[in-house]
């Protein structure tokens, strides 16, 4: 779930903020400019769906916005094709600072600068131009040293020079041009710089910061910096390097939101990890050191010297001293999901909501105080994990999503009560949401439902957000730059339930606007007249007006939507008149009503920006080629005067207005050419207002919806100054509205969940609801308010009239039966740990939850019982002792009926480790058993993956064992994988194919066991060494012999005498020759012979093993005899090992003993018996589990099976089974 609003930008700014390549002007409380943190959700913010971004969107010089990233970092300074808005980089400068100055002002001008109060004057001599398009307009321009706004032409500089820029038309060819005060500043030295962050602070403030950088992206990091401050609202700058250190580089400024005063500098990571703090609006700074590298801080929004700090290991810091020291909090926190307590809502001002990870990569999520963080302190107001990045806390509520099955859950707190479970309408069945406001007590949220791609649902709620009805479907939705989504859905700011939206309709999108928070929708009115006068032919609902109502993500430009708190009913966007909305064909229009009737201001895309509280307009031409001239109206843009602000054209980047209502004051970014230094125009525009407002200047208006009066059950009368009052009204004044409620209407109600509108006004239940339902709080005897389908829109004043029809009635509760009885664990798996918390979630759709009996049986022989639901709504909690599937019953019941839900859960223990059995060398067609050993051993319900040779596919068994069958000869791979829960490991072993085959078991002297280390690779080493000592005795070919040596002591080994790899060979000879090897073999061990020196004067001799009294075996089919023999053999050898292992502590002269083995490695265990009739003895046929000594002997069945070397011990191995 992301949220659409966020009340600040997350810690200002956090991440790195340019990624493109190019230089980024940020700010985090700039003057005027309109920051789009995601969505806000207050009025005049488009929905941006942005929870907490890291930093503001990178600003693009026009000079480059059309090339990717790697290649704007070499040529930042190339031509651009098309016009963009972004603003890219500081003004290189060398030369200095440039001053313009306001000479020979009118004495209007000169009062008003002085704030002197001046008489007032019928009339003025003020030269009005209706807006044409200012290409037509400027070509009368008398400024021949220059070329006109938007014509190409040289820029030559002017480094060092001074610029007076006029209010006063000046003589000769110049007598009909207006001019503003203002002045140009270039920042010395940071020519290469690509990044910047600007703070204008505003409000009484005339300081402003500006952090430069060179963000070299080969490496990744920053190379350089500078700061600088101005403190006459940037009519000069001081560059403060040498303050916070020569050599220090900067990554990141931040400015205390509720102390604008207190600055922070970060240094970057890559160079050293300090942080600059500033009490005194930056003019000096104390540097701390820090053992963590932020990543974005969050202030608290009381507490000026509150602060939490996340880093980029992902833990939590706090400071309660501003950043002079500081406390780890918590680790794993999710990326911007974490929250300052509310103030009103939350007990405790330092209380901070989380997202916590866990090791098993869910999330979780808590609370604590940020001095009072242990684990023991902390809470979890929700008990189940929840979805990673889903928390979000906004004003009074708290939003989480929990995913069960692959269906989306969400919750929602309301004033910090319990968690409740948003109802959307039924099968609304969403694959996204997210939150776009809370204000007003009322959620607005967007939902993409299972058959949307590019489109949204709005979904309004009820006052505590769990009640949810549709509001309008198929919103259009696109992605911003910073990879947010964004909904098409605007807030008109200055009047509460206006909203624009953008609708896809039958794949054209249209424009529409309700007055009544959704309830009613209809399509813009085109204007009567065009730009020039002529009517305009568009009949609804063919043709209407369209806007585009996206917001800039850039906050150096106004956007093509804007509207002001300060200025109701004042509305500017950029659209176009048609069937659907247009991406060419666009104009500039103003609706001064609220958006009912509209009016075009001009025929090309420009930014418009409102001057003290709207009393006056400023547009600059959106364009890549440079300007001189700003468009003003004092007369909501019937009108328009142009000024000059600078002598020569610039290239505007982008713009920023003083902050606070005031706002007189413009800073403009740009530069004179593409080589040119950055410059930093300043713009004074208390010279255009002759004197300050008195009441004559003012005017009333009635806000209206199509002709009626009553608007959100008011009636509103606004006061504005009269249009062509070029007066101002200054700091003191408050806008005044005069409103009286009116009677509740149709238009006041809106459908309550379950129900959808039918005709104009008609609701009726849908078909999925049951409205004589009561809700499950519902206890017999009590009483509830049953709706009437209708439910009054939220902050809606009206009184009387349907008011009484409408509202919810209150009904006793009548009793019912349980129904719709469901049992789920908190995480929504079907696999819990054994040993370890299993918590159990009961969910009843219908029936009276204080009077319901619950019992819920584990399955294991346990069960708890509960008179109601009360106690169990954080869910119940159990421990399994054993591993196992394990049936877990819920039954409900109360004197109406009973209902019963069953789950099946599969308790594991995690699995550590596998072990492969499988013989050296088999028999080709002949069964081969193969076995794969767990540990620890008891696990429950596992499920084993065979895979054999070079197969594509598995077989899957429940059996830790399984026969296989061989068809070609040959070295094959055999692999297991055993999964149990989410464990999944796995074992490799090779083994040999044979048609037939000889063995014979080993022995050597005992000075081997005391060099015998007892691991795989030892074992391989000696066991071709020893080969290579047999074939150099003998000289029987080498690939005839294969020597595997046993795990354990003493040290063995057995010996395979195999057939010629040449199939020619093969033909010629027979099973015989065999015999003739083994006979050769034979000899030469009884004579001796084969010995090896392990290390110098260490010589091992190789003996048969004089245990064996097993034949040596084939394939033939006539050796019955040989097995009868083979058989009484292995029953003796058998019983003699029984002896030994049963009294080996009394016979002094043997030396038997097993070492504990849990490497994973070739099991040495013998080939498989040549003959179906012989017996299978395993070592459970001589023991009991309990008679087991601490270390086990290795017991080795010799006959015509293959000889098994098992080591297996009780006593290391990890157990699960006690708990």
């Amino acid at each position: 779930m992301e949220a659409a609003g966020t009340e600040r930008p997350a810690g200002w700014p956090g991440a790195p903020l340019a990624r493109t390549g190019l230089l980024l002007l940020s700010t985090w409380v700039l003057a005027g400019a309109e920051i789009t943190w995601g969505t806000t959700g207050g009025p005049g913010r488009l929905v941006s769906l942005a929870s907490r971004p890291s930093a503001l969107p990178p600003l693009l010089p026009r000079a480059a916005v059309n090339r990717w990233p790697e290649e704007l970092a070499s040529a930042r300074r190339a031509t651009a094709p098309r016009r963009r808005s972004r603003l890219e980089q500081l003004p290189r400068a060398s030369g200095g600072e440039i001053l313009a100055e306001a000479q020979g002002t009118s004495p209007e001008a000169e009062r008003w600068v002085r704030g002197i109060p001046a008489p007032s004057k019928a009339g003025s001599s003020r030269r009005t131009r209706r807006a044409q398009p200012p290409s037509t307009l400027e070509r009368g321009d008398a400024w021949a040293t220059a070329p006109a706004d938007g014509a190409r032409g040289s820029r030559p500089q002017t480094k060092g020079s001074r610029e007076e820029v006029k209010l006063t038309r000046t003589g000769g060819p110049a007598a009909e041009e207006l001019r503003l005060p203002s002045t140009s500043f270039a920042l010395t030295g940071d020519s290469a710089h690509n990044q910047a962050m600007v703070h204008w602070s505003g409000h009484n403030s005339s300081v402003i910061l500006i952090l430069t950088k060179l963000y070299d992206f080969n490496l990744g990091s920053v190379t350089e910096s500078s700061l600088w401050r101005s403190v006459d609202y940037g009519a000069t700058y001081e560059k403060l390097n040498d303050k916070v250190g020569l050599k220090t580089v900067l990554s990141y400024l931040y400015v205390n939101p509720t102390n604008k005063r207190k600055i922070m500098l970060l240094s970057d990571p890559e160079m050293e990890s300090s942080i600059l703090i500033s009490s005194d609006e930056g003019a000096t700074y104390q540097k701390y050191r820090l053992t963590f590298y932020i990543q974005s801080l969050l202030f608290h929004p009381k507490q000026e010297d509150w602060v939490l700090a996340y880093s980029l290991d992902q833990k939590l810091y706090s400071s309660m001293d501003f950043g002079r020291r500081w406390q780890l909090m918590h680790e794993r926190i999710t990326p911007n999901r974490f929250y300052w307590s509310v103030f009103g809502l939350d007990k405790e001002a330092d209380l901070v909501h989380m997202e916590v990870r866990t090791a098993d990569g869910y999330a979780h999520y808590l609370t604590c105080r940020i001095q009072e963080c242990a684990e023991t302190t902390r809470s979890g107001p929700f008990a189940r994990s929840i979805d990673i990045s889903s928390l979000v806390v906004q004003d009074e509520y708290i939003f989480l999503q929990v995913t069960i099955g692959g269906r989306a859950s969400y919750y929602v707190s309301y004033r910090r009560e319990a968690f409740a479970q948003i109802k959307l309408p039924k099968y609304s069945l969403p694959k996204d949401m997210h939150i776009i406001s809370t204000d007003e007590n009322q959620v607005f949220a967007a939902v993409q439902e299972w058959n949307q791609n590019d489109t949204y649902n709005l979904y309004i709620s009820d006052t505590r957000g769990i009640y949810f009805t549709l509001a309008m479907e198929n919103i259009k939705s696109s992605r911003g730059l910073m990879g947010n989504i964004i909904i098409e859905l605007y807030e008109v700011a200055g009047i509460k339930g206006i909203f624009l939206a953008n609708k896809k309709v039958d794949e054209q999108v249209k424009t529409y606007i309700t007055y009544n928070k959704g309830r009613d929708w209809r399509l813009l009115q085109a204007p009567d007249v065009d730009l020039r006068g002529n009517p305009v032919h568009c009949l609804l609902p063919f043709c209407s007006l369209h806007l585009h109502l996206q917001l800039s993500e850039n906050p150096y430009s106004s956007g093509r939507i804007s509207s002001k708190d300060t200025a109701p009913g004042l509305v500017v966007a950029t659209g176009n008149i048609g069937s659907e909305l247009s991406y060419t064909d666009i104009g500039v229009f103003i609706s001064s009503d609220g958006g009912n009737t509209w009016r075009q201001i001009f025929d090309e895309e420009y930014n418009v920006w409102f001057l003290d509280w709207g009393g006056a307009l400023v547009a600059m031409k959106h364009t890549p080629l440079p300007v001189r001239h700003l468009w003003v109206s004092f007369d909501e843009g019937h009108s328009w005067d142009k000024y000059g602000f600078t002598l020569l054209p610039l290239f505007v980047d982008g713009a920023l207005v003083e902050a606070g209502v005031e706002t007189h004051i413009m800073t403009v970014f740009g530069h004179f050419s593409l080589r040119s230094e950055w410059q930093l125009v300043k713009v004074d525009y208390r010279s255009i207002f002759s004197r300050r407002c008195t009441k004559e200047d003012f005017e009333t208006w009635h806000l209206l919806n199509q002709g009626e009066p009553c608007v959100m059950g008011e009636r509103k009368i606004f006061k504005k100054r009269k249009p062509g009052a070029q007066c101002a009204l200054g700091r003191g004044y408050s806008g005044s509205v005069v409103s009286e409620p009116c009677v509740c209407a149709d238009w006041d109600f809106e459908c309550d969940y379950g129900y959808e509108r039918h005709g104009e006004s008609q609701c009726v239940p849908a078909f999925w609801y049951n409205p004589a339902s009561p809700s499950k709080d519902c206890s017999l005897g009590q009483s509830y308010l049953n709706s009437t389908g209708y439910r009054r829109i939220v902050s809606n004043n009206c009184t009387d009239g349907l008011r009484e029809k409408y509202s919810a009635k209150t009904q006793l509760c009548p009793g019912k039966a349980p129904r719709g009885l469901h049992v789920v664990t908190t995480d929504g798996r079907l696999v819990a740990e054994q040993g370890h918390n299993a918590t159990f979630i009961i969910l009843m759709e219908e029936g009276d939850l204080q009077r319901t009996n619950i019992q819920l049986d584990f399955g294991d022989g346990v069960a708890v019982s509960y008179a109601n639901f009360s106690p169990i709504e954080d869910g119940i909690r159990h421990v399994y002792k054993s591993a196992g599937i394990f049936q877990v019953t819920a039954y409900a019941e109360n004197n109406l009926g009973s209902d019963t839900a069953v789950l099946f859960l599969h308790v594991v223990c995690p699995v550590e480790h596998v072990h492969l059995r499988v013989p050296f060398v088999a028999i080709k067609n002949k069964d081969v058993n193969i076995s794969a050993v767990v540990w620890p051993s008891q696990l429950g319900t596992l499920t084993y993956f065979w895979w054999f040779g070079n197969s594509t596919k598995p077989l899957i068994t429940l059996d830790s064992s399984i026969s296989f069958t061989f068809l070609a000869e040959g070295t094959n791979t055999i692999t297991v994988q055993v999964a149990a829960g989410n464990a999944l490991i796995q074992d490799t072993k090779e083994i040999a194919v044979h048609e037939y085959f000889q063995s014979q078991l080993l022995s050597f002297s005992p000075n081997l066991d005391y060099h015998n280390p007892d691991i795989p690779e030892w074992r391989h080493d000696v066991g071709n060494v020893i080969k290579r000592a047999l074939v150099k005795v003998t000289n029987v070919p080498e690939d005839q012999i294969l020597v595997a040596v046993f795990p354990g002591l003493p040290t063995s080994a057995e010996l395979f005498i195999l057939p010629p790899k040449n199939l020619t060979e093969r033909r010629k000879g027979h099973e015989g020759d065999l015999e003739q090897i083994v006979e050769t073999l034979f000899s030469a061990l009884n004579q001796n012979l084969v010995q090896f020196e392990l290390k110098p004067g260490v010589r091992v001799i190789v003996y048969v093993t004089q245990l064996t009294l097993a034949p040596l075996v084939d394939s033939s089919a006539g050796h019955s005899s040989s097995a009868m023999l083979m058989l009484l053999s292995v029953v003796f050898v058998g019983l003699a090992v029984f002896l030994i292992y049963k009294f080996k502590r009394k016979i002094p002269w043997i030396n038997i003993y097993a070492h504990v083995q849990h490497d994973k490695e070739q099991e040495m265990i013998g080939s498989v018996s040549q003959s179906e009739n012989a017996p299978k003895i395993t070592l459970s046929d001589f023991t009991e589990p309990e008679e087991l000594p601490d270390k086990e002997l290795a017991t080795r069945v010799i006959g015509s099976i293959a000889t098994i070397a098992n080591s297996e011990s009780t006593k290391e191995i990890p157990n699960c089974t006690s708990v």
